[in-house]
């Protein structure tokens, strides 16, 4: 006999179940400085945006030129303005930087007491995780801002943390 599911079975406390990476958002609507996703994976910053007229048998199309906001690389793409484009759900939280493993993994505490031990030093730019480590190794107390998008978390700057503020 088969058991009937109740709602025990089920877990509510994170009230993140089925919340997505990207939203919508009209490509017309979407500036210098906003994000976008390229290529539908790459999550990126808008670095330019040109728009075209309206041709004879279409749309306005915008020209995004836009930078990936973890390996820096740059993408374009053209869409006509009154289309769906998929625009990134970007989070910053800043975490107390607690230590580095020699494998390169970091262990990092939030200001509510939890801790991460699944993010690795960036490896974009170039020497930023030797510069990381670098200033960890002279014993002063630092923070980092970990900037997460579609499943990705990587660091992007650091701090100095000053004692007594």
């Amino acid at each position: 006999m088969a058991e009937e599911n109740t709602i025990d079975d089920y877990d509510f406390s994170t009230g993140d179940a089925g919340a997505s990476h990207v939203v919508n958002s009209e490509a017309g609507q979407i500036r210098v400085g906003g994000y976008i996703t390229m290529k539908s994976v790459h999550p990126c910053k808008v670095s330019a945006v040109s728009t075209s007229k309206t041709g004879k048998h279409g749309h306005a199309k915008c020209n995004f030129t836009a930078i990936d906001i973890f390996t820096g690389k740059k993408y374009e793409d053209i869409i006509p303005s009154t289309h769906t484009a998929h625009v990134p759900v970007v989070v910053r939280m800043e975490y107390d930087l607690i230590d580095i493993t020699e494998d390169g993994f970091v262990n990092l505490m939030g200001a509510n007491g939890d801790c991460r031990e699944d993010v690795k030093l960036p490896e974009w730019p170039d020497n930023y995780a030797r510069e990381i480590s670098k200033d960890f190794e002279t014993g002063k107390n630092y923070s980092v801002v970990l900037m997460s998008a579609m499943g990705h978390d990587q660091i992007v700057s650091h701090k100095e943390i000053q004692e007594g503020k």
